[in-house]
């Protein structure tokens, strides 16, 4: 028989929201998506008297950070200082009702993401791996792919990134670019090598095709549904848990100065790291138990990562419940256009 989370019954709810990135304001598109359906079961679930937590935070590391401080002049502590009050802000005006609405930057929080990828490097659960990088040798550092520019291989745009080209769409490797250069001195990078540790999905796809696709068929909207099944069919592939960049949670291994955990690993541990700074020592009750039900309110682009790779991440750690659901939204629509995207629907609330 298929187990299904319809077959159970919790004393109490573990709901988180996705943490918005700390270097614009919320949109409103945000938190129709995300936001206020979470804040809704919530309150529904406490007017039934369930014992529940709403976790919240904001995401505050990874390049988009460091590249917005470098243009403003500033630090990256800047940025994600002022951009967390802001949001924070918006959500206490509109009365979601976080139980705890914290930050990726807090101390408790690159503890608790240390030690968790601490745990998992030393019962082997990762895969390390030496590669080629392209590295700024007057910046005396390597390059993340918003780093890197140069000509476009496809359509000839002399300003492409490392990632993509925004004339034309196409996913780039730094390695396709035509005359590739650094966005920090304007030289040319050469390539070094560079040593890095990986979740190897690859060896999850059993599993997770029996808890996705069989376990939770009949739980899960049918766009969580449809594209997880459709980045398992094309086969899972290790992906890297750490880069080489200044801001985020330091590596706690010896001589990897320069590393941080990759901003993908280190966010979702907000969720727990949150629970830890609500609750103290009580916090395991709501992400090691059984009889608590753990679901993630998030937009469609953060469904691998609470579907595939979250989950990953908790069984290969082995102590902590999976999620049960994971409701995903699409596009909040008024009048035709995508709220999210179109500029003249682009509402902000600090404005």
């Amino acid at each position: 028989m298929v187990y299904t989370e319809k077959d159970k019954q919790y004393k109490r709810y573990t709901i988180t929201s996705a943490l918005p990135y700390a270097n614009g304001p919320v949109h409103i598109g945000h938190l129709a998506g995300v936001y206020v359906p979470a804040d809704v079961y919530a309150r529904y679930l406490r007017a039934q008297g369930e014992e529940v937590v709403y976790i919240g935070g904001s995401d505050e590391h990874g390049v988009p950070i460091t590249i917005k401080a470098r243009k403003e002049g500033c630090t990256p502590q800047d940025i994600v200082d002022r951009y967390h009050k802001i949001i924070k802000d918006s959500f206490a005006k509109l009365g979601i009702s976080f139980d705890i609405y914290s930050r990726t930057s807090s101390p408790l929080h690159h503890e608790t993401a240390a030690a968790f990828f601490k745990k998992l490097y030393d019962e082997g659960r990762f895969v390390e791996k030496v590669s080629m990088q392209y590295y700024d040798e007057e910046a005396q550092q390597f390059l993340a792919d918003r780093y890197i520019t140069g000509t476009c291989p496809r359509c000839g745009n002399e300003h492409a990134y490392g990632d993509q080209c925004e004339a034309c769409g196409t996913s780039l490797a730094p390695t396709d670019l035509i005359n590739p250069k650094s966005a920090l001195s304007g030289s040319k990078p050469v390539l070094k090598e560079t040593k890095h540790w990986f979740l190897p999905l690859d060896q999850d796809e059993g599993w997770l095709r029996e808890w996705i696709l069989e376990g939770h068929k009949s739980d899960w909207k049918t766009n969580v549904y449809g594209q997880c099944k459709s980045w398992i069919d094309a086969g899972l592939q290790p992906r890297a848990v750490t880069r080489d960049l200044d801001w985020g949670v330091k590596v706690p291994l010896p001589d990897t100065d320069g590393k941080v955990l990759y901003v993908w690993f280190d966010a979702p541990i907000g969720y727990i790291s949150f629970t830890r700074e609500l609750f103290g020592d009580d916090w395991e009750k709501w992400w090691k138990s059984d009889d608590s039900k753990l679901v993630h309110f998030i937009g469609k682009d953060n469904i691998v990562f609470h579907c595939i790779i979250f989950p990953s991440m908790l069984h290969a750690d082995g102590s902590y419940i999976l999620p049960a659901n994971v409701p995903a939204n699409e596009f909040l629509n008024l009048e035709g256009d995508k709220i999210s995207t179109s500029r003249n629907w682009a509402v902000w609330l600090h404005e």
